[in-house]
């Protein structure tokens, strides 16, 4: 077991420079010439600095990766289980250190940290062994073997929202699948990937297995995009990163899985519980401070409810605490960064001046907090579905009122945007919202208040991304398709893993499904 040669976590006594990478099973001096800041949002305070890597420490971990595919892609799955059994008991011990990283580097306060931002990331780590132990990684169509195999080297980069928990969603569907990985964590918030690397080195993987290199978009995160041993990409982020990885990817022709903004909507029915609704929405979009892609920031209301929704949310949302995150009463903690703080006041300034009615909040500083990138919960009613705030991505606690005409206007509303990721649909009954939620062009909606599925596909529509994560449909987005031929006669058994044959009559298949 290699231990890294710095701690990963913010040190109490200063902080601490790193100059390496995780690279080739340990930790590697960075050839970078330039280190990054790391700094608490609630106070401005430098944490740690890192290396800005370069494409050099890009190449030598593509490279890494490259090596270690062959053997990595035949390992038995039972063994790639272990593994991801190990990775799992490793992210539990270490539960705490994360927790305390993520609120260190993000802001998040620490109730979100242990139990979403950490806790969620167990979850799915474990959730992705299940998924591991059940895929059919063959089957036989007709007279031919359809096999899946690993599609090669991943880049996976990764957002500073929800740090731990999109790494996880990410690299360990793609060890799971066979794939070799290369981690490009948020230069905002590098500091809990390094100790997600200790983890993966207790974990015993094989040298170059998983490879770490922290840097900036436009730098590591390019070079691992642009690189001809790197097969595919996944990557967490804007529409404009989005953008960027798919022109550098299409030289070699790469895979690109792309999981990008959102402007999810509330939409509310006549017949529906307009209280538990937009009491639901306020809770959406106020957490993690609104910096998540899968909020609700628009509450589509009928017309004639649209005054007593806005007096519900004003009520709900005066209930949210913003704070310091290291105190458990806090629910909101600051903005991971200035520049995302000014990038939400500008909105709420194009609010106003757009003329939607600013019901709370505003572009004031929360009471108390000078320091920090705070900002208050804001409410605006009114708002006409056109204007900026209602089409674009804020990341921040912001909610936009807009009343609707009926179910065919909320569900034209709901549509009018650039994106597609995740909205929900409020009615009297399931069976109502369901019919509403066929009309919708988004990825995920949730039916009255329904949770995440960590099994269910996750993915977007529009500029909301390409691909799906989560679930079989996650590790199978780390997988490319073979077709063997095989000769007529030949229709004996195969050997291989978990072979389903699609050839047998419907009634035997139906009896295989149910024996599963």
């Amino acid at each position: 077991m290699t231990e890294p040669t710095a701690p990963a976590v913010p040190s109490t006594t200063g902080p601490v420079c790193h100059t390496d990478q995780w690279i080739g099973g340990r930790w590697t001096a960075s050839l970078a010439t330039e280190q990054l800041a790391v700094t608490d949002p609630s106070t401005g305070q430098l944490l740690a600095t890192v290396p800005s890597g370069c494409a050099a420490d890009a190449d030598r971990a593509a490279r890494a990766a490259a090596d270690a595919f062959p053997v990595w892609s035949t390992t038995p799955i039972r063994q790639r289980l272990a593994a991801l059994g190990r990775i799992t008991a490793g992210l539990e011990r270490h539960a705490e250190q994360l927790a305390d990283t993520i609120t260190a580097e993000v802001g998040a306060p620490v109730r979100l940290a242990r139990h979403t931002q950490v806790g969620l990331a167990i979850g799915m780590a474990a959730h992705s062994a299940q998924v591991l132990e059940t895929f059919a990684f063959e089957e036989r169509v007709g007279h031919s073997l359809v096999v899946r195999e690993p599609a090669g080297v991943a880049a996976c980069i990764t957002p500073w929202n929800m740090p731990l928990l999109l790494t996880v969603q990410k690299v360990l569907p793609a060890l799971a699948a066979g794939c070799t990985v290369i981690h490009k964590p948020s230069e905002l918030t590098p500091l809990h990937a390094r100790l997600f690397a200790q983890i993966m080195a207790e974990a015993e993987l094989p040298p170059g297995v998983f490879n770490m290199v922290v840097g900036t978009g436009p730098q590591a995160g390019a070079a691992l995009a642009a690189h001809p041993a790197v097969d595919l990409v996944s990557l967490t982020g804007s529409v404009r990163a989005g953008r960027e990885v798919s022109v550098l990817g299409a030289d070699t022709v790469k895979r690109v899985h792309l999981e990008l903004g959102g402007k999810g909507a509330s939409l509310v029915l006549a017949d529906a519980d307009l209280e538990a609704a937009v009491r639901e929405t306020v809770d959406r979009v106020c957490f993690n401070s609104g910096q998540a892609c899968l909020q609700w920031s628009r509450l589509l209301v009928p017309r004639e409810q649209h005054d007593e929704a806005v007096r519900i949310a004003d009520e709900a949302m005066a209930q949210y605490v913003v704070g310091d995150p290291r105190d458990p009463a806090t629910d909101l903690g600051p903005l991971v960064s200035e520049a995302g703080r000014d990038r939400v006041a500008g909105y709420l300034r194009a609010g106003v001046d757009g003329g939607a009615d600013l019901v709370r909040g505003g572009t004031e500083r929360p009471v108390g907090l000078e320091h920090g990138h705070y900002v208050t919960p804001t409410l605006f009613a009114g708002v006409d579905p056109a204007s900026c705030i209602a089409q674009e991505e804020i990341f921040g606690p912001v909610l936009c009122v807009i009343p609707h005409d009926g179910e065919d206007d909320a569900v034209h509303i709901a549509n009018d945007t650039r994106y597609g990721l995740h909205s929900g649909v409020w009615a009297g009954d399931d069976a109502h919202a369901v019919r509403v939620a066929r009309r919708l062009r988004t990825g995920v909606v949730d039916i009255n208040g329904a949770g995440f599925n960590p099994a269910a596909p996750f993915g977007g529509f529009k500029q909301s991304g390409i691909g799906r994560e989560c679930g079989a449909a996650g590790l199978a987005g780390y997988l490319e398709t073979k077709s063997l031929q095989l000769p007529q006669e030949n229709t004996g058994p195969l050997t291989g893993p978990r072979l389903k044959d699609t050839t047998a009559p419907a009634p035997a298949r139906e009896a295989e499904r149910n024996a599963r």
